[in-house]
């Protein structure tokens, strides 16, 4: 059976490379342009850092700052590789294209946290997820709303509205709108892309439901920047029963090709589960993801959380090693520089911890409710809530139940 299987993925799969080869793909770049490129983005951070602070000492200690918060992140590893897509250029799923308005305004918020900035206003937030509907098609497997799912839904247009509005008057870098299946609402998604103030990004995070050509287009005119489509297996027939839905790869499939034709920024997020985890898998899937034509991967450790509640569903050490090898590998090798940019939250988090839960970023429930984020569901007030402001600071100084910063 797995045979037929893995003969049928190696016919989809060439058929895919054949659909996608019209498409207006993204770029990896590398070598001198890569070099030339970060030449630049460091200039940007000099203009931005003069820009924040009048002291000339501040402008060293602020550059030294955003150094060590870059190695911070990626250790030793050299950077081999960054995409380019509608002439911006990015480093990671989470963090605006530059050269922008937006990507400055993201280094200020960094800034920020190295000393308080008074000469122009600075986002609190990098990443907000906000769910705007209970519904969806599918049942997955790992789905963190399972006890939320296909009820009715309580957030109305003009509260999700008002739900934007509040966050983007607090600043933010990114807004991901995602559900149940935000695309059930695809109107409402127009809506918040219309009303919403320019400052932020905006992505979907989706299964690939109902983004066919027209809805694609109607998304980018609207303001769309990326979506998030997850994937959860290389082999068609896997994904679709994790999924609980015969069309679930091929929604997949249309969803990336009508992104790519229309400038929508592309990204893969896969469960790593345990029954996954496997250098052949994982080395698969960035094979399909490369075909494809994404820009990002993104690996999602399973939660106990949702229709996972109360299961034994966490890796092991060797299943993490297992990741973290093939991240750096993929990430930070020339061989693989061709190759989409995997975001790997797991990774940093247990380095230097989580920048969610109210620190950089937060979950709004389908309820309008803070949390610290998809996967840790406690409620800490209403976003709409006049006390606003006292909730975030609750969530913040809570943390991260699983990851602390360092």
């Amino acid at each position: 059976m797995l045979v037929e299987l893995q003969e049928e993925r190696i016919k989809n799969t060439r058929l895919i490379s054949t659909t996608v080869e019209t498409s207006s793909s993204p770029r990896m770049v590398t070598g001198l342009r890569l070099r030339i490129t970060q030449l630049r983005i460091k200039l940007t951070f000099l203009k931005v850092i003069i820009s924040c602070y009048n002291n000339p000492i501040d402008w060293i200690q602020s550059l030294r700052y955003l150094i060590q918060l870059r190695r911070r992140f990626l250790g030793s590893n050299k950077v081999h590789k960054m995409v380019y897509v509608n002439g911006k250029y990015h480093i990671g799923l989470y963090t605006p294209g530059w050269n922008s308005n937006i990507y400055e305004e993201y280094i200020a918020s960094q800034l920020s946290d190295f000393k308080p900035i008074t000469k122009r206003k600075v986002n609190r937030f990098n990443t907000v997820f906000l769910a705007i509907t209970k519904k969806c098609a599918l049942q997955c497997e790992h789905c963190f709303e399972w006890d939320n799912l296909n009820k009715k839904d309580v957030l109305e247009t003009n509260d999700l509205q008002a739900i934007v509005k509040r966050i983007q008057d607090k600043g933010v870098s990114q807004i991901h709108l995602s559900g149940g299946e935000p695309l059930i609402k695809m109107n409402a998604v127009l809506e918040l892309l219309n009303s919403g103030d320019k400052s932020s990004e905006f992505w979907v995070v989706t299964s690939g439901y109902k983004l066919n050509e027209n809805n694609a287009k109607r998304l980018k005119e609207a303001g769309l920047k990326g979506v998030v489509i997850s994937l959860d297996h290389f082999i068609p027939e896997l994904h679709n029963t994790f999924r609980h839905f015969n069309d679930a790869y091929y929604w997949v499939e249309e969803a990336v090709k009508n992104a790519n034709r229309n400038h929508i920024i592309t990204a893969l997020s896969l469960c790593t589960t345990t029954d996954f985890v496997s250098e052949e898998n994982l080395m698969s899937y960035m094979e399909l993801a490369k075909k494809l034509k994404v820009s990002f991967v993104q690996f999602l450790e399973p939660k106990a959380v949702g229709h996972y509640a109360n299961k034994d569903v966490f890796l092991n050490e060797e299943q993490i090693d297992i990741l973290e090898i093939f991240f750096r590998k993929m990430n930070f090798t020339k061989a693989y520089s061709s190759y989409p940019i995997i975001i790997y939250h797991g990774y940093y988090q247990r380095r230097i911890g989580c920048f969610s839960a109210g620190k950089k970023g937060m979950y709004i429930d389908t309820d309008g409710d803070m949390n610290a984020c998809p996967f840790c569901h406690k409620k800490t007030g209403h976003v709409l809530d006049s006390n606003f402001d006292q909730n975030l600071e609750i969530l913040k100084s809570e943390g991260c139940p699983t990851y602390h910063m360092n």
